[in-house]
């Protein structure tokens, strides 16, 4: 497989360079990066971290670009050997992972290879990657674009989702956004702008395989094609602004809705308003399975889902706010968030000599309120549009950041976080946690600064080793972090559970910079647990020992 897509990508890369020449488009720009990451792990029974038998694991890839005027080309180049803690161990092995050729105008643009789009906010689709989290659903084929009239854009596409070392399914999908202002000309000028736009993305998948009830001799009809249907909004007038996406999918059994016929929708609304030293922004969003993905029988959760939910909660930065992160529940949610930021002006009592940043924010998820009526082959359940159920998580968030002087800034949060252990898979009642985090920073001259951070957490939650949650219980930590001449930063940091937890985590790292260069060499201690970025998570184990990052760039 790998050596037949590495004899594509020379046959295109060839033809695309024939035909460059052949226009008298020579020569060109190559860029790109390399990035390679290592990791030594040993076992330690009191944080769960295991022996790693190939005693060194590394992740390296690199991406290589070429430009010659409309055209460009491109590969990236993957090795996992093996695979670091928390990826799949489905990575293993090396080869030219991903590959592309693409032809671009003002007016036009297509593609073909491995691509990535992103249709509205991605409810319908959206083709995405992301390194930490060992996510990479690029779609394998062709990609349009066309603008036939000023103000007017239509996208196509079809392809296969990669899947590790290969690629599965069959997604098909198209996509308009009409700008009303750019094209009704006397709107041009109008100080209120709407743009609308639309998505059909539809999945082919065979249905040979027939799943078994509790009945002998009955099979369920599965669907070879499966649609969702996206609408969308985006209304700004001065400083406020409004935005809307609603999406349908029809029935569409599989795996993680135990394979019922439930039609999926999802609602997803933000209003929002700024202006200087001020912003708010409201954002309600339901979700009703709409776990929308290419291969029905699919075992890795966070894998070939062709559409995605944009999380409703904040992404914290800090590591006990950030310690029960949340993760979009697909199969059924509803959400509030509110977000603030106020900045108290210059000589005014809460302003004083520089100003003062006050940022709020506050979230609440909650389940469906839903009544079951029957089990696989059947619509499963229905649920109450407004009404909600149990608790899934709920955050608030205070933060005041300060400069004290040209020099010094201090910030200091207050966190309160609910976390609901079920949506993890885990039994338990609900997590009460308190959060405080003090951060200093020192900028002792133009090359020399720094940074102390403090932190405490106090929880209602107890360790408990049947569970084995090691997030539980009242923690602490500090961290030092010292950067110098501009190219040096060293960082010392240590967690430790003092109350009804377990585990003392700290960390040491040294990194170097120099021009495009970046090295980064790292000792200590991984808790477990799980590390989400915008929604969608993975599992990470506990690790201990040496970690190092290499990065450059051309």
């Amino acid at each position: 497989m790998k050596h037949r897509q590495t004899l594509v990508l020379a046959l295109l890369l060839i033809a695309g360079t024939s035909a460059a020449t052949a226009q008298g488009l020579l020569g060109g720009q190559v860029t790109g990066n390399i990035q390679l990451d290592g990791q030594i792990s040993r076992r330690d029974s009191v944080i769960g971290s295991e022996d790693v038998p190939q005693k060194l694991l590394s992740n390296a890839r690199a991406d290589i670009l070429y430009t010659n005027g409309d055209f460009s080309a491109g590969l990236r180049y993957e090795g996992y050997l093996g695979p670091m803690l928390g990826f799949r161990p489905d990575y293993q092995g090396q080869g030219i992972a991903n590959y592309f050729v693409s032809y671009k105008t003002q007016n036009f643009a297509i593609t073909a290879g491995h691509f990535y789009e992103q249709f509205g906010n991605g409810m319908a689709l959206r083709a995405y990657e992301d390194r930490y989290l060992g996510i990479d659903n690029a779609l394998r084929g062709i990609n349009v674009m066309y603008r036939p009239f000023r103000g007017i854009i239509l996208k196509g596409v079809i392809g296969q989702q990669r899947y590790f070392w290969e690629s599965r399914g069959l997604v098909r999908g198209a996509d308009a956004e009409v700008s009303l202002n750019d094209l009704i000309t006397p709107w041009s000028e109008a100080k209120t702008r709407i743009t609308l736009g639309g998505s059909f993305v539809s999945k082919y998948e065979d249905n040979s395989e027939v799943i078994l009830s509790d009945i002998p001799g009955f099979k369920l009809n599965l669907p070879r094609n499966v649609a969702t249907t996206a609408f969308r909004m985006d209304l700004a007038h001065g400083g406020f602004g409004l935005q809307a996406e609603y999406a349908f999918k029809g029935k569409d059994p599989n795996d993680l809705n135990n394979y019922t016929y439930h039609k999926g929708e999802v609602l997803w609304l933000s209003a929002s308003y700024s202006q200087k030293g001020f912003s708010a922004n409201i954002q309600a969003k339901r979700v009703d399975n709409m776990g929308f993905r290419s291969v029905r029988t699919e075992a890795y959760k966070e894998m070939l889902y062709i559409n995605y939910t944009p999380a409703i909660s904040k992404q914290h930065t800090y590591a006990f706010l950030s310690m029960y992160p949340y993760a979009t529940q697909s199969m059924g949610e509803m959400g509030l968030q509110a977000d603030v930021m106020y900045k108290f002006k210059k000589e005014t009592l809460l302003g004083g000599a520089y100003g003062t940043d006050l940022h709020i924010n506050a979230s609440l998820i909650k389940a469906l309120d839903t009544t079951q009526i029957g089990g696989i082959g059947t619509d499963g359940y229905t649920s109450t549009f407004f009404g909600t159920g149990d608790t899934y998580y709920g955050d608030l968030s205070v933060e005041i950041a300060k400069k004290l002087s040209s020099k010094v800034k201090i910030a200091a949060t207050y966190g309160y976080v609910v976390f609901n252990p079920i949506i993890e898979g885990h039994a338990g009642d609900l997590h009460h946690n308190h959060v405080l985090v003090g951060d200093l920073t020192w900028k002792m001259n133009k090359k020399n600064s720094l940074r102390f951070e403090a932190e405490w957490m106090g929880s209602d939650s107890k360790y408990d080793a049947a569970v084995d949650d090691k997030r539980c219980g009242d923690w602490i930590m500090g961290l030092l972090e010292y950067n110098f001449a501009g190219k040096w930063f060293v960082s010392v940091s240590d967690q430790y559970a003092y109350n009804d937890g377990v585990g003392n985590y700290y960390n040491l790292s040294v990194g170097y910079t120099q021009g495009a260069t970046r090295l980064q060499v790292g000792y200590g201690k991984q808790r477990e647990g799980i590390i989400c970025i915008g929604g969608v998570c993975r599992n990470v184990p506990a690790s201990n020992g040496l970690t190092f990052s290499l990065t450059t760039s051309f």
